[in-house]
């Protein structure tokens, strides 16, 4: 293409000719370098997004209940295909947990970087005397695992807890008596699943996440690289986040490991999360060159 432009330079019918051909090369390298931030052994899976209020009480759980809400407009804005697979509300608002289940191509590359702890800084609308409140909320991320129905595991090692949905109801969440939590004995993880209306569909849903978890975390000590694949588990608290979200005294939203910053945190807070996730998957794909 050098060699076409420099011979047609002085005609110019013939670089209106040449011109599709550079902007399909354009798009080509365009192309190339989008899929080459999806090189990760998970980012093809569909995932599983928790959240979790941290400190901050009450503050802490409407937090998390905003981003339960920022992650679903996120999900309905791509079409990527969703469920809310159990839910947990706050004593007096919000909500204590909550966990999405997104079957899609690449949820789990698109999701991964929201996983760390989200700091709010607002007015509280709890507080009567209209102080400043900071909380947080820790956001998790696990793909799912396809081959997870070959994994075996102990029923020994497993407890199986039954009990009513807790959340406010709506197309997403029952309200029966079949949500199903179940906890992995040796190692602590606790997972739930309250999105089905069968017990038994319950169940199989969140051994099937279990089986995912403790397969991420084989990987993770037989290849040594926890922080490459899941990150760093750390309580959702003071020094430990990976975004802030101002709204008092200023306005923005930053991220601390890409520093990209946004002006308008409605926008942020109603779904328009695209340019973290690309920067994220830049930043990412920088990371494993080094």
């Amino acid at each position: 293409m050098e060699e076409l432009t420099e011979l047609s330079k002085d005609n110019l019918s013939e670089l209106e000719e040449i011109k599709p051909q550079f902007e399909e090369i354009e798009q080509k390298i365009i192309d190339l370098e989008e899929e080459s931030l999806y090189s990760s052994e998970f980012d093809n899976h569909s995932a599983v997004l928790t959240v979790n209020a941290g400190a901050g009480g009450v503050d802490a759980h409407d937090w998390a209940e905003m981003l339960l809400r920022m992650y679903t407009r996120y999900l309905d804005s791509i079409e990527m295909s969703y469920e809310i697979e159990e839910i947990s509300s706050g004593e007096e608002a919000g909500i204590k947990s909550a966990s999405i289940r997104v079957e899609s191509f690449r949820a789990y590359a698109n999701l991964e970087s929201e996983r760390g702890v989200h700091r709010l800084v607002r007015i509280s609308p709890f507080d009567s005397n209209k102080r400043r409140h900071t909380s947080f909320a820790g956001v998790d991320v696990i793909p799912l695992i396809d081959d997870s129905d070959e994994f075996d595991l102990n029923d020994d090692d497993i407890r199986i807890d039954v009990y009513r949905s807790s959340g406010a109801g709506g197309q997403h969440v029952n309200t029966t008596d079949s949500a199903v939590r179940v906890t992995h004995i040796p190692t602590g993880i606790v997972v739930a699943c309250q999105a089905e209306r069968s017990q038994l569909q319950n169940k199989v849903r969140a051994l099937a996440l279990l089986k995912s978890k403790l397969i991420l975390l084989e990987k993770e000590e037989k290849l040594k690289k926890l922080n490459s694949i899941r990150g760093e588990q750390v309580e959702a608290g003071w020094g430990r986040q990976i975004r802030s979200y101002v709204m008092q005294p200023y306005q923005q939203v930053k991220d601390s490991r890409t520093n990209i910053e946004v002006g308008n945190i409605q926008s942020v807070l109603d779904g328009d999360i695209n340019i973290f996730i690309n920067e994220y998957l830049k930043w990412r794909r920088q990371g494993l060159n080094d």
